[in-house]
């Protein structure tokens, strides 16, 4: 939105300067339309700031023909000329307090050149600022790792001073306004905090029964909407000795490190032992169900099942076992087709060998084994005296 109610800024007189500059080297169709802008910061890029052509009573075809264009001596260019359309938007995010930083009000300005015949009119964007920070704490200064503490008397009157709450916000106006609070303390009707100031003091006058040891969690929030805050814990120490300050104190850190440090690895032994116990159980019910799918594949199975025979040994019809060198021979008489001893002649040929090594007797076997096919095999009458 065009906005005519803004002082000058002080950046005129040098764009004043420099249009007089271009009519001495013999521009003199030069005007010198002006307008102002103000945007909050933050805005997304692309975001539309005004309408150039319409609030400078220029047509589109002359932004186009004059090849309208903006010019700035910053590094960095914050918005960008839509010729076709006419408009102005944002280019690059804005941040206020990196572009001003604490001065008021934040401001920067650039040209918009036309040519043929030349124009050059200033543009002016003021930045609103918005509450995008949160207060920062100065004092007390959170260490952390060591512990700081503050001491009071007991001795203390009423409105004592035992500390103050030094925060900032890098914001401008109402968004930096800040306010304190007390949100916890171990003993909330020892103490106050100053709404405006972050004074803290006594309520009440201090009493034996007090504890040493005492904290306190102040919250400064800003007047942003919506508002921001931070936190401080601040460390008091209800004594008249400094010694008895430090020692209270050490033996508050050590055992406050000694208990965290006990959680951790309490935690993390049963973290340990829980996955050790899953672990070994998944296993387990791993290996029964395996056995039992075996079980079962075995059960339901049809294939026959193949005895196991020691080295050198076989099976001889269910009626025991003999070694592999051991050869069934066959004999019979002369006259086998009258003869008691009678044997088929296709068993005459069946010759046992178990051991491929021993080639020998396979040879001896095959040789006896054509002497007994002949009629008048000597063999043979010697059997059959043998057993008459």
């Amino acid at each position: 939105m065009a906005l005519k109610e803004f002082p000058q800024p002080k950046g005129r007189l040098c764009l004043r300067l420099r249009w007089q500059l271009l009519a001495f080297l013999g521009f003199s169709h030069i005007v010198c339309g002006q307008i102002r802008y103000s945007v909050p910061e933050e805005m997304k890029k692309g975001s539309l700031i005004g309408n150039v052509a319409q609030d400078l009573g220029i047509d589109l075809k002359r932004l186009r023909a004059g090849r309208a264009r903006i010019v700035t001596g910053e590094s960095i260019q914050y918005t960008e000329l839509k010729t076709d359309k006419g408009i102005l938007v944002v280019g690059e995010r804005i941040d206020r307090e990196q572009l001003c930083g604490d001065f008021t009000p934040c401001s920067f300005s650039f040209e918009i050149i036309l040519e043929n015949p030349m124009e050059l009119h200033p543009v002016n964007i003021f930045i609103q600022d918005q509450n995008d920070n949160a207060p920062q704490v100065l004092h007390p200064v959170q260490t952390g790792g060591s512990l700081v503490a503050e001491m009071v008397p007991r001795s203390a009157d009423v409105g004592y001073l035992v500390t103050k709450v030094v925060a900032v916000d890098v914001d401008s106006g109402q968004n930096a306004w800040l306010s304190y609070k007390l949100q916890k303390a171990t003993d909330r009707a020892l103490f106050e905090v100053g709404l405006q100031n972050g004074e803290i003091r006594t309520v009440r006058q201090v009493t034996d029964k007090d504890a040493v040891k005492q904290r306190l969690t102040v919250v400064v929030e800003d007047n942003g909407q919506p508002s921001r805050s931070a936190t401080v814990n601040v460390n008091v120490a209800v004594a008249d000795s400094f010694p008895e300050v430090l020692s209270e104190f050490t033996d508050f850190t050590h055992d406050k490190e000694y208990n965290d440090n006990l959680t951790f690895y309490l935690v993390l032994a049963l973290a340990v032992v829980s996955f050790l116990f899953i672990t070994c159980l998944v296993v387990i019910i791993s290996v029964k169900i395996y056995r039992w799918r075996q079980s079962r594949i075995l059960y339901h199975s049809n294939l026959p099942v193949i005895p196991y025979y020691p080295p050198r040994y076989a099976d001889t019809l269910g009626t025991g076992t003999l070694q592999h060198v051991y050869n069934y021979e066959v004999c019979r008489t002369t006259d086998s087709r009258k003869s008691d001893c009678k044997f088929d002649r296709p068993g005459s040929q069946n010759v046992l060998i178990m051991d491929p090594s021993l080639t020998g007797t396979m040879q001896r076997i095959q040789s006896e084994k054509s002497i007994l096919d002949e009629q008048d095999s000597p063999l043979e009458v010697s059997v059959l005296s043998s057993k008459i």
